[in-house]
């Protein structure tokens, strides 16, 4: 793989497991935590659950919303820190679901989300883009994307396993480990990616499998 691939990579290795961590246990955490259900069979557990996925459509809009304005803050920042600012973002929205008192914080909570949603769709491929030879982006894209599949299977097996044996099945805390694993993912941005100056030439496309 070209440098840059190998490092934005790393980046999407540690970027996407906060993701599926939350896809897998925001909602039941929600019931839990914020609403007080004790069981599934309670009654508030069906409306925590009900009000998380209205949360969740929630932060699809707002990634909607900063699509409109990424470019032009990756122009005044360069595409590395505007990434890496997104995935702070999103991990302070998932680490912040922690400490929510009331059902209402829960959409500032997805703000931040839907920022760090917004630039996974679109930052790393359009730094990527640059560095790989024309006739062989398709295939360098593939591979790329390897590096979204491989966490959600390392997740899907092992992380059952580290509930039930390590977090005693507390699904927030699972969420905010999340959240932890998207602030390595900023700082891994920060620190090892590499951006020249004509990397803001390119067009910044999101990878249309993903959108």
């Amino acid at each position: 793989m070209p440098p840059k691939m190998k490092q934005l990579a790393l980046v999407q290795f540690f970027t996407w497991p906060g993701l599926f961590l939350m896809w897998f246990y925001y909602s039941t955490a929600v019931a839990r935590n914020v609403f007080g259900a004790t069981s599934e069979t309670d009654s508030v557990y069906t409306e925590g659950v009900e009000f998380a996925g209205l949360t969740l459509s929630f932060y699809n809009v707002v990634a909607f919303a900063f699509a409109l304005i990424i470019p032009f803050i990756a122009r005044k920042l360069g595409r590395k820190l505007t990434h890496s600012f997104s995935l702070f973002c999103g991990a302070a929205g998932l680490i912040a679901v922690g400490f929510v008192t009331n059902k209402l914080m829960l959409y500032g909570c997805m703000v931040g989300v839907g920022i760090a949603w917004s630039s996974i769709l679109s930052m790393p491929y359009a730094m990527l883009a640059g560095s790989l030879p024309e006739n062989k982006i398709g295939l360098y894209m593939g591979i790329f994307n390897f590096f979204i599949v491989l966490p959600e299977i390392i997740a899907s097996l092992f992380f059952g396993w580290i509930m039930t044996n390590l977090l005693d099945n507390d699904r927030m805390l699972a969420v905010q480990i999340g959240g932890g694993l998207m602030v390595v993912a900023g700082l891994l941005c920060y620190f090892i990616v590499k951006e020249k100056k004509n990397d803001e030439d390119i067009t910044i496309i999101p990878d249309p499998k993903l959108v």
